[in-house]
């Protein structure tokens, strides 16, 4: 099977041809502003030579921090009716009150409350207001908002509130988009509704952002089915992408974390991606990212759903230093560094004229840093060290010594040792680790419910054929899933022993034949 593996970054975007595990050919291009354009280049160059235009590609794989970024710079997003099915429960707090207040302005639509809803056992709070919901579609529909997040309480164990809800919805306003937040999240009301909110305002750059893509591989030749990658590792077909783009937020870590452990052959290691502005740190657990445990923070909303376990600092080989003061960072030269470098002939001194300098890495012209003094290069490199042995230190979940696996354009800024690390890995292919990540990943399955009434052998059971539903949705090939993860969490001093069950599955993309 011959793959194409794409990470779009805030720097560099990479591409890969893969056939199985072995790496045809690959390249490194700087991120153009319209993306696409990068894109093209990238696919133009690893489609060239004797493993070209006449090879066969199965599926082509895009990782973007396109969603990610449009939440933090505030760009490209839609305003969003927000209906909460509840009342007369879950109206203390109103939707988006703890967001940031330009996010708000920027997102805010008609809010509405409804009555409706179920508790934690299925039981209904109050019958769902039908008439009122129908009121509430007219009021969408003449408002002009084109999209719409619709949240029930508890709705993880029954979204048959949000169902109905969409479904009269889809018969008034037709043309508005609706996320439904049983479709994204685990329990806990507010943190689902932000995400389904959040998701609601991306629909439209999706839907744009996804036919870009489609229009790029299409200019190169291609007809090969096209996937994005997710926050967990894994991929979907990109009509679910379009559907659900807040579940690729965070997925360029999660695309070099799974790189890394093909390239390393390692399951269980601490993962540094060094680019051009950060260095991101995860932790590769069963030979996959290791989600985060708590809420999560997007632009400023407060999210719970899958999300790795990720911390990024300022330091990449884009980061600025001055001479003068001996300052580094936070700032960078990010996808300018080949022409602001000292070593490509540029004026301003980064963290990859220092590698150079010392050695460690061979780019650009050498001689153009050979006036930076030795006791400049050592407090860089002692900076470097410093960071680095903290930013791994957060990450470790014991004092045992632990292997780190390098990977990003900035590795060689990496050194050998790092207290508390039992080796360092330096491996091949390690600039382009994001798009081997994105080109080899699976295709995942949630299930994150709460069970009441029945047994937790049934309890378990019930989880794995949901989250096996999902993964084949999202383009599993449904003889191929296999369960990766199960947990599962009595509810205390709650009647009728309530339990919490999460069951993660993954499978390989159901293809049929070879594309060219």
């Amino acid at each position: 099977m011959k793959r194409i593996g794409i990470d779009v970054g805030g720097t560099n975007t990479d591409a890969v041809l893969l056939e199985g595990e072995r790496i045809l050919r690959s390249i490194k291009t700087a991120t153009t502003a319209d993306v696409t354009s990068g894109i093209k280049a990238a696919l133009n160059h690893i489609l060239e030579g004797r493993d070209g235009k006449g090879a066969g590609v199965d599926a082509i794989m895009i990782g973007t921090t396109h969603f990610t970024n449009a939440v933090i710079e505030r760009r490209g997003l839609s305003r969003v009716a927000v209906i909460r099915i509840g009342l007369p429960a879950a109206h203390s707090i109103v939707p988006m009150q703890a967001w940031p207040e330009d996010l708000r302005v920027a997102v805010e639509g008609p809010v509405f409350l409804i009555r409706g809803g179920h508790e934690f056992d299925g039981r209904k709070i109050v019958e769902f207001d039908r008439e009122h919901m129908r009121k509430i579609a007219q009021e969408i529909r003449d408002s002009g908002v084109g999209a719409a997040a619709i949240t029930a309480v508890f709705s993880p164990l029954t979204a048959a509130c949000e169902e109905e809800a969409a479904a009269i919805l889809a018969d008034v306003a037709p043309d508005v988009t609706v996320t439904l937040s049983s479709e994204l999240g685990r329990i806990g009301l507010i943190e689902r509704e932000n995400a389904t909110i959040l998701n609601s305002a991306l629909h439209a750059l999706a839907r744009q952002t996804v036919a870009a893509f489609e229009a790029a591989i299409a200019d190169s030749g291609l007809t090969a089915p096209l996937y994005l990658t997710q926050n967990d590792g894994t991929v979907m077909q990109a009509a679910h992408a379009a559907r659900y783009p807040v579940l690729c937020f965070a997925s360029g870590p999660t695309n070099s974390m799974r790189g890394a452990r093909m390239l390393s052959g390692l399951d269980e290691a601490i993962v540094l991606d060094v680019g051009g502005t950060t260095t991101d740190a995860g932790m590769l657990v069963g030979g996959f990212p290791r989600e985060a445990n708590s809420r999560v923070d997007i632009g400023g909303v407060a999210t719970f759903f899958r999300m790795p376990d990720v911390i990024a600092v300022a330091l990449g080989g884009g980061t600025i230093i001055d001479p003068e003061t001996r300052k580094i960072g936070p700032t960078s030269v990010g996808y300018r560094i080949s022409e602001k470098a000292r070593v490509r002939g540029g004026d301003t001194l980064t963290l990859t004229d220092i590698a150079v300098r010392i050695g460690r890495m061979a780019f650009g012209n050498a001689d153009l840093v050979a006036d930076v003094s030795d006791h400049l290069a050592a407090h860089v490199e002692a900076w470097i060290r410093s960071r680095l042995a903290d930013l791994v230190d957060r990450m470790k979940t014991s004092a045992a010594d632990i292997p780190v696996i390098a990977v990003g354009g900035g590795a060689a800024l990496v050194p050998d040792s790092l207290p508390g690390v039992a080796r360092i890995i330096k491996v091949e292919h390690a600039g382009v680790a994001n798009a081997i990540g994105a080109a080899m990943a699976q295709v995942s399955g949630e299930c994150d419910q709460v069970f009441y009434g029945v047994s937790r052998e049934e309890a378990i059971n019930e989880a794995r054929e949901i989250a096996d539903a999902r993964a084949a949705t999202a383009g599993a090939n449904p003889e191929s899933i296999e369960l990766l993860d199960v947990e599962d969490v009595p509810l205390s001093y709650i009647p009728g022993n309530p339990l919490r069950v999460r069951v993660k599955v993954v499978g390989d993309l159901a293809l049929s034949g070879s594309r060219v």
